[in-house]
This record gives structure tokens, C-alpha cells and sequence, in this order.
């Protein structure tokens, strides 16, 4: 997205001091902000209407440079904004041209035990490396849904990859997650704490977000297929939240996904993830994690919408995610 310093809320059309006040108080503190905002969001935040809402988005819009068409090649331009965080494994890395993206949703999906908490982990201690060792030099948010986030664990990867262990814990934001509302308030929240980050001097921006599960506490508060519906609604809006943090800070997100046996399957693998059609769209990269010999993992490239499909193996040992 474009930066803007000249352009302030109040040169927007309909927005005066007061609406300024509103908007700011709201989050809704930058053209950007304003420009990913639905009219509704920002109605109910400021009281000016839907089509006063629309008004001040569309010219958010037109300031920022966001929403209107654009050449190939200024997209391209734009892609080089993009930046990759590495997992840790070569094998796995070159099965993601790299690493995971920013101002993308990559979701891992498996059986327990394949391995998506660990990467979970070691890419919140990755994302801090140095630019020049691959990182980022950046800091995290981990939302946790399922009780499985370890420092102690994070401490034996930060001294796996050469980073002062007790920096790295300073340098990740863990959350715990009660239930579906309070983990959608959470990614909410996840948007002032990284404002704040950037605003300090000496914080570390957040590059990437975690949702470790994204769907656990969906699928046990919605059962059944009277309650499908609305699930798929929240989690469609939980989602996009998620892509408007990763727009933008330009930041990853990464979810990790549980999964159900298709009992229909009668050839190949019968293991689907959780979310169907929403999360199946929203997620830009999707990799299907599965156990192989001892400590050996799979990782499958599913779906992407650059990268061909294919496999990487990786091992899981005592010091993070590694090659086999």
C-alpha cells in the first residue's frame, strides 16, 4: 500500500475533527485503515451512515491507492514489498520458493503430531533473525486456542538459530484464546499491539501473526449442521480480519487447522482439513503435514496460486525444525 504523509483523516470528504476523534479511537487511525474497512465497520464506530462510510472509504481509497485497477507490472513492483520467513528445514523452504509470505495466509493442516504447533514456534523465533541470516529482524503475535504454546520450547529453538533466548521471548506476544468471540477479539487487538510496536523506537514490528488452531474452538462451539452456517460466517469474518492485519503491517499470517476423516474416500488419503470452502479460498498456501519414519515429517504443498505442488521432508529435533 502506498504510504501517505501529506494527506490527513480530516482532509477526507464528511470527516470533521469529531468523526476524526471517532475513527482514531476506533483504530480506524490511517488512510489504509479506513480503505480495507467495510462501511458498515465503519459506521458503527463513527454513527455517520452507510453511505457517508462509503464516501470516506472510496476517498481513502483513491488517497492510499488502494482498490483500483493497477498494470501487471505496478503489482509486480509492489511484490517486491513482499518478504519470506524461512522454516528452518532447506528441503521445506524450497518447497515454499523460500519461506512463508507476508500479506498472506498460509495454513497448515494435519493429524496430531505432524508438526504444525513446532513450526508455529520456530517461525515465531525465525521472523526475529537478522535480514541478513533470512529474518526478518521482527517480532510476533501468537494467539493461542489450544493451550500448546511453550517457551521452553521457544528457548531451545532461539539457541538453536543464535539468538539470546530470553530477546526472543521478549520479542513474541502470546495470547490465550477462550472460545470463537475472544479469539476473533484477539486478531482484533493483534492490530493495536503491532500500531504499537511500530510507534515505539525501539520495539520490533510484527511480521507475522499465529492462529494455533484457527478452527478447534469453532468446531466444538458449533455442532452439527444447524449451526454450520453461522460457523462458516464467523469464520469467514475472523479470515478477513486476518488479511487486513497481514495487508496492513505486510506481515504473515499462519494458521494451523484440524482435520476430520472423509468416510466417502475409498482411494488415496482420507484426511480433509476443517473450514471447508472459506478457509479452502481465504488461505493463500495450504500444507498438509503428516508423520513418516521416526522423527520425519512430510509437509505437502496443496494449493498455490504461484508454486507448483509437492513434497518436503523435514525432521523434528531438540534444537527446532531441521532438514531430514
Amino acid at each position: 500500500m502506498a504510504e501517505d504523509n501529506e494527506t490527513e483523516l480530516e482532509d477526507l470528504p464528511g470527516v470533521g475533527p469529531a468523526t476524526a476523534e471517532k475513527l482514531e479511537d476506533s483504530e480506524f487511525d490511517s488512510l489504509e485503515a479506513i480503505a480495507v474497512a467495510t462501511p458498515s465497520e465503519l459506521a458503527a464506530s463513527t454513527d455517520i451512515g452507510d453511505k457517508n462510510a462509503s464516501k470516506i472509504i472510496n476517498a481513502a481509497r483513491e488517497e492510499a491507492e488502494v482498490g483500483g485497477f493497477e498494470t501487471g507490472n505496478k503489482l509486480l513492483e509492489r511484490r517486491k514489498n513482499v518478504s519470506k520467513i524461512p522454516t528452518g528445514g532447506e528441503e521445506f523452504d524450497e518447497l515454499l520458493d523460500g519461506g512463508i509470505e507476508t500479506q498472506t495466509i498460509t495454513e497448515l493442516y494435519g493429524e496430531y503430531g505432524s508438526g504444525k504447533t513446532q513450526i508455529a514456534h520456530q517461525l515465531a523465533v525465525n521472523v526475529q533473525l537478522p535480514e541478513e541470516e533470512g529474518g526478518l529482524d521482527s517480532s510476533a503475535i501468537y494467539i493461542d486456542t489450544e493451550n500448546s504454546f511453550r517457551p521452553e520450547r521457544i528457548k531451545q529453538m532461539a539457541e538453536g538459530v543464535g539468538i539470546d533466548e530470553e530477546e526472543a521471548l521478549d520479542n513474541i506476544f502470546v495470547a490465550r484464546a477462550y472460545n470463537s468471540n475472544h479469539q476473533m477479539l484477539l486478531v482484533e487487538k493483534a492490530q493495536e499491539l503491532a500500531k504499537e510496536q511500530e510507534e515505539e523506537e525501539e520495539g520490533k514490528q510484527v511480521k507475522l501473526l499465529v492462529i494455533d488452531s484457527l478452527t478447534s474452538h469453532f468446531r466444538a462451539e458449533y455442532v452439527g449442521r444447524g449451526a454450520l452456517a453461522e460457523r462458516q460466517q464467523k469464520l469467514n469474518k475472523h479470515l478477513h480480519e486476518a488479511i487486513k492485519f497481514t495487508n496492513l503491517f505486510n506481515a504473515a499470517a499462519l494458521v494451523t487447522n484440524q482435520v476430520q476423516s472423509n468416510p466417502d474416500a475409498f482411494f488415496g488419503d482420507p484426511t480433509r482439513p476443517i473450514g471447508g470452502n472459506i478457509l479452502g479460498h481465504m488461505a493463500t498456501f495450504r500444507l498438509y503435514l503428516r508423520k513418516s519414519k521416526g522423527e520425519k515429517r512430510i509437509a505437502r504443498l496443496v494449493d498455490s496460486p504461484c508454486l507448483p505442488e509437492g513434497e518436503g521432508v523435514f525432521t523434528i529435533n531438540k534444537e527446532g525444525i531441521r532438514d531430514a
